[in-house]
């Protein structure tokens, strides 16, 4: 009766050590070359999402960084009428604020609608460097879950195939593989969905401050124009 129960609880252990050592990467290298394929398409467009994402952060994160004093000394430079050094100033800091100024200031001497009109102009194009790569992280968190739903079907369908050629002989095991599988496919589309939703969120957000940014410094630069002399 030992001996029975002995056995019975090394084959119930050998079961949960094996269920606890299922492995994501023998799953992956399982799925067949459709799963595969799906699988390194995601895998591909996850490295391009964190690529974009690093690349973009650190490019917003510098170009939020302005001199506290800049604007002070800008108002200096034209109130006495330095226009050369107050160009210069701009020149020198690489910001898409300073270059809004710097177009501004390179207008001095036309109608204040004209320097407006250049200042707006310049923003949009400081606004679309900003946002350079950016709509990519949103077609990546959009299509990743659907690329991961088509390895679902794909996978659906090889199982159902493989029922169907079994001789009407259903294998459980054979079923769950298939769906062990198939789901693999939507884990995956779904993480690197996530990922690149959230990193696109978090770009925008970032890359509207630095907008509010450059209009409130813009805006600023025209009160000074419209001081009385």
């Amino acid at each position: 009766m030992f001996l029975f129960l002995q056995e019975n609880l090394d084959t119930v252990t050998e079961a949960v050590s094996e269920e606890k050592t299922l492995s994501i990467y023998k799953l992956i290298m399982e799925s067949g070359t459709g799963g595969l394929i799906i699988i390194s398409i995601l895998f591909v467009l996850l490295a391009a999402a964190l690529y974009i994402y690093f690349e973009r952060f650190f490019a917003i994160k510098a170009a939020a960084k302005v001199d506290v004093n800049f604007m002070n000394q800008i108002k200096d430079f034209v109130s006495e009428g330095k226009l050369d050094a107050a160009g210069d100033l701009c020149k020198n800091t690489d910001s898409p604020t300073a270059r809004l100024i710097g177009k501004g200031i390179s207008r001095i001497g036309k109608p204040l609608d004209d320097i407006n009109k250049a200042i707006e102009n310049s923003g949009k194009l400081e606004i679309y460097q900003l946002e350079k790569n950016v709509s990519v992280l949103a077609t990546i968190a959009g299509s990743a879950p659907m690329i991961g739903f088509l390895g679902t079907v794909i996978g659906m369908i090889v199982a159902i195939h493989e029922i169907a050629n079994s001789g009407g002989q259903i294998d459980i095991k054979m079923l769950s593989d298939g769906l062990y599988t198939a789901m693999t496919t939507t884990v995956a589309g779904l993480i690197v969905g996530i990922i690149s939703y959230i990193a696109y969120n978090h770009l925008v957000v970032r890359t509207d401050k630095v907008v509010y940014q450059m209009e409130a410094k813009s805006v600023e630069f025209l009160d000074l124009l419209n001081e009385p002399v």
